[in-house]
């Protein structure tokens, strides 16, 4: 925890990480520099032994990045924290700095595209991995092995927007020793906290709502400090070497000082448009797990704090007349005129995504449909307009296949 954990979330996600500087700066100061100067050699050993905090590389360490870790450490209430290029640099640091030849992992069968190295790579280095369906605890239950390290899930699913039960999740790893890494980027704080929830690692893909602004790629690791030792120095700094930007790191600082309001707003939103479409004619399922309708919605209510929901919406279009369900639901993207398409989230601006016929193209149509991604699906960002031109352009993209 931070210096400031006796006081509320908007105020710690403000003023944590802060730190001082000796020019009064307000804003913490962007330090672009490769590499730092030492007092004597004497000094210089000091720092690289660790005797004596300090920075000695940009690879391995950055004040403005820091400040960053500092921040995301305090507010989700982790020991500490480590700031990455990009969401799967986050994620390949944690594995490839955990895991060895031998070990088991479990990963959930429907993740984020670009995880799909844990089921196609990982293998390559002869670690074991088990893809099952996380959301049904008695499935994770018989997955495990004596030699299963750790279990990786996303707190919510993506596109699906299923939620995995981190209190559950964290008992079945514990129980074996194993550790629970959670992939919070669709559930952000304040909404939920997965290592007060008990799991072990949580991690972001800071391009999604921690900055907010669709202007940076980057990643963050909150992680126990003992753990933390091996995922900065062999994982991010020597195997992956990719360590966050300075300017991307103050850009993220920047972006976390209205994190607090943006994804209320987003939720708010989110919630909006999930009753609107779950009324219309068009639409074959909503996916939302703030509506009642959601089969999680209880584990939700649970899990999430504030009433908050999150920002992503999923629904499914029904097969019109003449036309096949992936046409109709092509039309209605091509029809979109705020929605703008593409497939990021957590932006001010509003997104639409056919992962059909986009993210998961190339995914073999069975095994898209088999874990929920059909060729009527469509997954919403809803960014911080106004709710109901969000719903009204919705409304004017469905007219061109009613």
């Amino acid at each position: 925890m931070g210096d400031y954990e006796d006081h509320g979330f908007a105020t710690r996600v403000i003023h944590e990480g802060q730190g001082h500087n000796p020019h009064g700066a307000l804003a913490t100061p962007i330090y672009m520099t490769s590499t730092f100067c030492f007092d004597s050699v004497e000094d210089g050993m000091k720092k690289f032994s660790k005797e004596k905090p300090g920075f000695v590389y940009g690879r391995s360490g950055n004040p403005t990045t820091a400040a960053l870790e500092a921040k995301c450490a305090a507010i989700e209430g982790g020991e500490a924290a480590m700031a990455a290029s990009s969401g799967m640099g986050a994620i390949s640091s944690v594995f490839m700095s955990l895991l060895k030849a031998g070990d088991h992992i479990i990963a959930g069968d429907t993740l984020y595209g670009g995880s799909d190295f844990v089921a196609h790579h990982l293998p390559d280095y002869g670690i074991q991995v088990s893809r099952v369906d996380t959301c049904d605890s008695t499935k994770v239950k018989a997955a495990m092995k004596p030699n299963t390290k750790l279990i990786y899930v996303e707190s919510m699913l993506n596109p699906t927007l299923k939620i995995n039960d981190i209190e559950a999740l964290a008992k079945i790893a514990h129980g074996q020793g194993a550790m629970l890494v959670v992939d919070n980027t669709f559930t952000p704080p304040p909404m939920c906290f997965p290592i007060q929830l008990g799991a072990d690692i949580s991690l972001h893909s800071t391009t999604k709502y921690l900055n907010g602004h669709g202007d940076i790629i980057g990643g963050i690791v909150i992680a126990p400090a003992e753990k933390m030792v091996d995922i900065r120095g062999i994982g991010l700094t020597k195997i992956c070497g990719c360590p966050a930007s300075p300017m991307n790191s103050w850009l993220v600082l920047r972006g976390m000082k209205t994190l607090d309001l943006r994804v209320r707003k987003h939720c708010e939103n989110a919630m909006a448009v999930a009753k609107w479409l779950e009324a219309q004619e068009s639409v074959a399922s909503v996916f939302y797990p703030g509506l009642p309708s959601h089969p999680q919605h209880e584990l939700s209510k649970r899990q999430f704090a504030d009433g908050l929901f999150g920002g992503m919406v999923s629904f499914e279009m029904k097969k019109p007349n003449g036309m096949s369900r992936f046409e109709a639901t092509e039309r209605v993207m091509n029809s979109l005129k705020l929605f703008s398409v593409a497939v990021s989230l957590g932006d001010p601006d509003s997104l639409a995504e056919f992962p059909a016929g986009m993210t998961h193209l190339v995914v073999p149509q069975e095994e898209r449909e088999a874990v929920g991604i059909t060729d009527g699906l469509i997954r919403l960002s809803c960014g911080l307009e106004e709710a109901k031109d969000l719903c009204n352009d919705l409304r004017q993209a469905f007219s061109g296949i009613n």
